[in-house]
């Protein structure tokens, strides 16, 4: 094969790679957007509507409830997932390689459970869905701040222009809705602008380290080892020390959750979450962390749109005026030069040349 042909293949790869990379993080808005119908319903449903939360450790109980099952959930629906692509024998070798590769996503959990969705849970039931997903929508920003920091992924000024002006558009979005529920919070409102700050840091730093993970791990298997890791730390960890440690109705609330409509809204929130997890993690190696996490927040689009359909309220100006910003950041990001887009890292001299289970994307 000639020199010539080589590059256009070459060429051609990376265009491939470049456009699947966009359309995995488009996908992964679409269902991040969905999820926050089912978890902004399950609060409105028995045992959660019932809770009088005279305490604030009785609402931090309900939202860790909720997590718990939201993750045990994502991580039934990613396991048929893996079924049937046939890789659960992957996943087996996977996460038994602890030292090289699942223990970034052991640690990328951390973030990503008891932070993010956590605090995202807390935001939701506190203030309300849409100051739970403005307040995630910086979370590019620090998600491709560490990618830079930490292993040296490129971010050019035009991805950076498009990441600002996505977000602006989400800010865009929701102000309005936020200032109303604002202004509408208790004295307690500020566990609820603590569980967005948390959401933002947590997928942000998740997104970062999830990206080092997936240097050498598949991605459909890389994020049931996450989701793995989430289930074993809220059963076997968190929940028991609530337990043990305090004197809150654990196994009470637990047991009083399985019911249809609390467990309907919870499987429908872990089957939207598990791809758009799914999504979200097979985007970052194509296209990077930073530009992924910045794609991804077009969820704020989404929300409002399956929100207005769920809800029958018709969308204000603010959304038209969300979407043209939305449509525009995008439009700054894609249109870069495929060569600029090509995800290129620094290789460290002394970098790990440990074998590990080699993926198969």
């Amino acid at each position: 094969m000639t020199d010539t042909s080589l590059t256009q293949a070459r060429s051609r790869f990376t265009a491939s790679s470049i456009r699947w990379g966009f359309m995995w993080a488009l996908w992964c808005a679409v269902l991040w957007g969905a999820w926050y119908i089912p978890g902004s319903a399950v609060w409105f449903e028995a045992p959660y509507v019932n809770l009088s939360y005279d305490t604030n450790a009785e609402f931090l109980l309900a939202a860790a409830v909720l997590t718990t099952f939201n993750a045990i959930a994502v991580l039934f629906f990613l396991f048929v997932w893996n079924g049937v692509l046939g890789k659960w024998g992957e996943y087996g070798r996977t996460i038994r390689q602890m030292r090289n590769i699942s223990k970034w996503f052991f640690i990328g959990a951390i973030f990503g459970g008891p932070m993010a969705i956590f605090g995202s849970y807390l935001a939701i039931g506190y203030i309300g869905g849409a100051f739970a997903a403005i307040a995630a929508l910086m979370y590019p920003i620090i998600g491709a701040t560490l990618a830079r920091l930490w292993y040296q992924e490129k971010i050019t000024k035009r991805a950076a222009i498009g990441i600002f002006i996505i977000l602006a558009g989400g800010v865009t979005v929701y102000a309005p809705g936020i200032i109303g529920e604002l202004t509408g919070t208790g004295q307690s409102g500020w566990l609820g602008y603590v569980g967005g700050a948390m959401a933002a840091l947590g997928w942000g730093v998740e997104g970062a380290i999830a990206g080092r993970g997936l240097d050498v791990a598949d991605p459909d298997v890389g994020i049931t080892v996450r989701f793995s890791a989430e289930v074993f730390y809220w059963v076997a960890l968190i929940l028991p020390a609530i337990y043990l440690f305090t004197d809150q109705p654990v196994v009470e609330l637990v047991v009083a959750t399985f019911n249809w409509a609390a467990i309907g809204w919870l499987m429908l929130a872990g089957i939207t979450f598990a791809f758009c997890y799914v999504s979200w993690y097979k985007s970052f190696p194509l296209i990077g962390v930073g530009r992924g996490q910045a794609i991804a927040s077009l969820y704020g689009l989404f929300a409002v749109i399956f929100l207005a359909a769920f809800t029958l309220q018709l969308p204000e100006w603010n959304f038209l005026a969300g979407l043209a910003l939305f449509v525009i950041g995008g439009f700054v990001m894609f249109t870069e030069n495929d060569e600029v887009l090509e995800v290129v890292r620094a290789v460290s001299k002394n970098a790990d040349t440990e074998t590990a289970p080699s993926p198969t994307h």
